[in-house]
């Protein structure tokens, strides 16, 4: 369980996956299962990491008792239900995803669904208090444009946070296996070939400040086994996340094979530890007029 940002020719020389709806990001083909095991994997994400990003959020101001919290990238709703938990009564919630299918899923009591590109948002200008990109940037080929849209359609003085990860920043293993360096470069290679990048989470201020927004902050976030079982981690580093890269050339059998070992070597092991570091970003949209407004 170790990341590296070097790469091999056999990645490079697989062909890139088809343009789908979310950009780098295909539900039905980002883990060994397709659709419905992807759903399930996005559940535990959130329930491994929500309440550490909701302690952020509250800090960033998201829990004010009124006003309009746009969650974009909802995806099937495993934030969006934790958040509406989470928010006053008074805070209108809007879940929106470019995959209306996906969406759907994400309907329940108290959350407006807008199925919509996010960097054409139908929305008025200045009209939105906070807005939440979780996982989000790195699938996108202009984050710019999408921070641009954010900016537009957040009144003065509104927080935006983007949680991300870093392939190179993961988080920390032990024991760990440095033969499957490689292994996790290949899934890298393989969001770069679709025109995602998984190394976002450091650029994450930079595109913040270039998008024009002020008081940029940076807040690390951590989920370990110390808190949860360690069967807990399987949807997020088990070998069938994998499983799709053998499909589209990026992974050979015998390297998912050595993978699904190191697993299970991992998971058996009762001193084993693992933490996953996640990264937020976060800024305030200035006074003044947006830069879709700018003459």
């Amino acid at each position: 369980m170790t990341s590296t940002a070097a790469t091999t020719a056999s990645a490079a020389a697989a062909a890139p996956a088809p343009a789908v709806l979310g950009g780098s990001y295909d539900p039905a083909r980002t883990t060994g299962g397709g659709l419905p095991a992807e759903l399930a994997r996005l559940e535990a994400q959130a329930e491994l990491s929500f309440a550490e990003e909701l302690r952020i959020l509250r800090e960033l101001g998201i829990a004010a008792p009124t006003g309009t919290v746009l969650e974009l990238g909802a995806g099937p709703g495993a934030v969006t239900r934790r958040l509406r938990a989470a928010l006053p009564a008074g805070v209108q919630l809007i879940a929106a995803d470019i995959d209306a299918d996906l969406l759907a899923h994400a309907a329940g009591p108290g959350v407006t669904l807008l199925v919509t590109d996010a960097a054409d948002l139908p929305l008025e200008s200045g009209s939105v208090d906070f807005v939440l990109l979780r996982y989000v940037l790195q699938h996108v080929a202009d984050p710019a444009a999408v921070l641009a849209e954010v900016r537009r359609v957040l009144r003065p003085g509104g927080r935006v946070a983007c949680t991300e990860v870093d392939s190179s920043l993961w988080g920390a293993a032990d024991p760990s296996y440095p033969e499957l360096a490689g292994v996790h470069a290949r899934m890298a290679a393989a969001q770069r070939a679709a025109g995602g990048d998984r190394a976002i989470g450091r650029r994450m201020p930079r595109l913040l400040r270039a998008a024009g927004f002020e008081d940029v902050v940076l807040r690390p976030f951590a989920s370990t086994n110390d808190d949860h079982p360690t069967d807990a981690f399987a949807p997020q580093l088990g070998p069938q996340r994998l499983e799709p890269l053998v499909a589209r050339g990026f992974l050979s059998l015998a390297e998912l094979a050595l993978a699904a070992d190191r697993w299970n070597r991992f998971r058996a092991d009762p001193d084993a530890w693992v933490m996953l570091l996640g990264l937020t970003a976060a800024a305030t949209a200035p006074a003044g007029r947006g830069p879709q407004e700018a003459s």
